[in-house]
């Protein structure tokens, strides 16, 4: 049999559990056979812009801008972030009712992502600045802005500096659902032929796995890309995102997705979405 042969481009974030997860590629821990892989690190509202474009041959994603490039990618059943009633979270200086955010500017991580959708579908009437998400918390705190969407590991360590939690939107999700609200995903150009797309998504899945096994080196590497947090943190914020689900969505992390597609196209912030295709081991 001949060896399928590729060069491969991923795009990720440059998180705790984006790291987590691609660590055994980036270190040769696991055998590529054939694919080599180089890696694109930017911010997820980045990434979202170049996977608009079909730039990338395989690149995370967050969920809501995959609804809009269906048509270009396939959808890897590994490598979701999936919030498992919890996820992006509304907070502010002060406590209140979200009600007393109607209207209010609030500063969000950007308008592709899968916490602005949430936010949308939760507060309809608000009024959105687009601040780089690990920026919002300081402009809470200067009152540029009466509330901030805060994702990654700002989920965590917001109370340490005075912020109150409005409302926790992947928490809301689950009451709404009962199901698991997926965040970010990986997607896989589909031109790339089928055996490039199903060789490349199990070289992704072995990767999550090994990190999954090999826990405290593969944490080791994630924490450099931790703004400076502590080990605890995360350790914390990798176990939060990076899980059986992400080894597998399996049918509660699909019906997560599909849910949320729905109440997207039944809000207007969709429109005539390609249908999804899936890759699954």
């Amino acid at each position: 049999m001949a060896l399928i042969k590729a060069k491969i481009r991923v795009g990720h974030s440059p998180d705790p559990d984006d790291a987590f997860m691609f660590y055994a590629i980036a270190h040769d821990k696991i055998k590529t056979d054939g694919i080599t892989f180089s890696h694109v690190i930017e911010d997820i509202e980045s990434l979202n812009r170049r996977a608009f474009k079909g730039e990338l041959e395989v690149t995370a994603v967050s969920a809501f801008s995959f609804f809009r490039i269906a048509d270009k990618y396939a959808l890897m059943s590994c490598g979701a972030s999936i919030g498992d009633n919890y996820g992006p979270l509304l907070v502010a200086t002060k406590s209140m009712y979200p009600k007393e955010l109607e209207g209010k500017t609030i500063a969000v991580p950007g308008l592709n992502t899968t916490a602005y959708l949430l936010l949308k579908l939760f507060l309809p009437k608000f009024k959105e600045v687009v601040v780089p998400f690990d920026q919002i918390l300081d402009k809470v705190k200067a009152g540029e802005v009466a509330a901030g969407l805060v994702i990654h590991e700002g989920q965590l360590t917001y109370k340490n500096t005075g912020f109150h939690k409005i409302v926790d939107l992947g928490e809301w999700y689950y009451e709404m659902t009962k199901l698991p609200i997926p965040l970010g995903v990986d997607v896989i150009r589909k031109n790339l032929g089928k055996d490039v797309i199903r060789k490349t998504t199990k070289i992704l899945k072995n990767s999550i796995e090994y990190g999954l096994k090999n826990r405290p080196e593969a944490l080791k590497y994630a924490m450099k890309f931790g703004r400076g947090i502590e080990t605890d943190t995360a350790d914390e914020f990798v176990g939060m995102y990076v899980n059986d689900y992400t080894v597998d969505m399996g049918k509660k992390g699909k019906e997560g997705l599909m849910t949320l597609r729905q109440a997207a196209i039944e809000a207007g912030l969709i429109k005539d979405p390609a249908p999804i295709e899936w890759v699954d081991m």
